[in-house]
């Protein structure tokens, strides 16, 4: 079969032949239709993530989930592909538990773009932060896909005031035109501008929810607008959860941010249970079919991943790969 092979860490996979994959016990085949390029593929195949395959582990496909239909027709969207094959290639081996079917109205590249960011951003905001309605909720790298559909999962699921943090100013802009946010604060600005404006748009009464998908230089930021200079009492609790790493792995904690605040940062690790992820499953494909939920997306030829592997990814769009 034809796959999208990684040979060393760091390089781009090449087009080309791969063994085909055989099931074990609990798992299935899948005849690929589609197949996302995320920033976690590409941080597994440099090595970068704490999951990137071993050297030794190599040849191996890349592509973590897809789209794609079972030997009996069910069409489904599954992740959890036992290496060394994955989901960018004519055919996958997944266990059969990371099988989900997918409801009719829905287009293959548009359910392979939307599942997995859309999951994740739906448990992140349900299951780790528990939003309730009402709430506030700030989003830093909203102008990436999974922040844009966090962005709009928080005003599905009834957040009062929703507030998204990134630097592409035309997703910015349809951030708040067309996805629900009541405001937007633009990155790229001093830092001391960039401090006062977290200062007002959190105002006196603070985030309910802040959702992370930088840490780096603008969580700093952030803490340290939230940090108190003197005694008061605390109207209410934040609960930030940690998404993501795409503006820095690190950050400086100073112990001030969590004396004078109260903060509990909660991480997205683990995988939830069957029951959450089929749940969030449900949500977010019901939503992406009646168009509640949307992102843009580009159609790839796997022939060509190659050539698309290290494209820079700020447009805001989800480039699928298609067999």
């Amino acid at each position: 079969m034809k796959a999208g092979v990684l040979h060393e860490r760091g390089k781009a996979p090449k087009y080309e032949e791969f063994e085909e994959p055989e099931p074990g016990e609990g798992e299935e085949v899948v005849w690929v239709r589609a197949a996302s390029l995320k920033p976690v593929d590409q941080q597994l195949a440099s090595g970068a993530h704490f999951a990137s395959p071993r050297e030794s582990e190599l040849p191996a496909v890349c592509g973590t989930d897809g789209v794609g239909m079972l030997a009996d027709g069910t069409r489904v969207f599954f992740g959890g592909c036992r290496r060394p094959f994955g989901a960018m290639a004519e055919r996958a081996v997944v266990p059969r538990a990371f099988c989900f079917p997918l409801p009719a109205g829905i287009e293959d590249d548009d359910a392979a773009a939307l599942a997995n960011p859309g999951v994740s951003a739906w448990v992140s905001l349900t299951h780790r932060a528990k939003l309730a309605a009402g709430e506030t909720v700030l989003i830093l790298g909203a102008t990436g896909v999974t922040g844009q559909l966090a962005t709009q999962i928080a005003k599905l699921l009834g957040a009062k005031r929703v507030v998204g943090v990134g630097r592409n100013e035309r997703v910015l802009g349809k951030l708040e035109a067309e996805m629900g946010a009541d405001a937007t604060i633009q990155l790229d600005q001093a830092a001391d501008t960039l401090k006062n404006a977290f200062l007002t748009e959190m105002g006196e009464a603070g985030f309910d929810v802040i959702l992370d998908y930088l840490w780096g230089e603008p969580t700093e930021a952030v803490l340290a607008a939230m940090t108190k200079a003197k005694f008061i009492v605390a109207a209410r609790e934040t609960r930030f959860v940690q998404a993501g790493e795409s503006a820095g792995a690190t950050i400086a904690l100073p112990a001030a941010v969590l004396r004078s605040t109260r903060l509990t940062i909660l991480g997205t690790g683990g995988v939830p249970s069957r029951e959450t992820l089929t749940d969030a499953m449900q949500q977010v494909m019901a939503r992406g079919v009646c168009g509640e939920l949307r992102i843009e997306t580009e159609r790839v030829a796997l022939a060509d991943i190659e050539s698309v592997w290290g494209r820079e990814r700020s447009s805001g769009r989800r480039i699928v790969l298609v067999p």
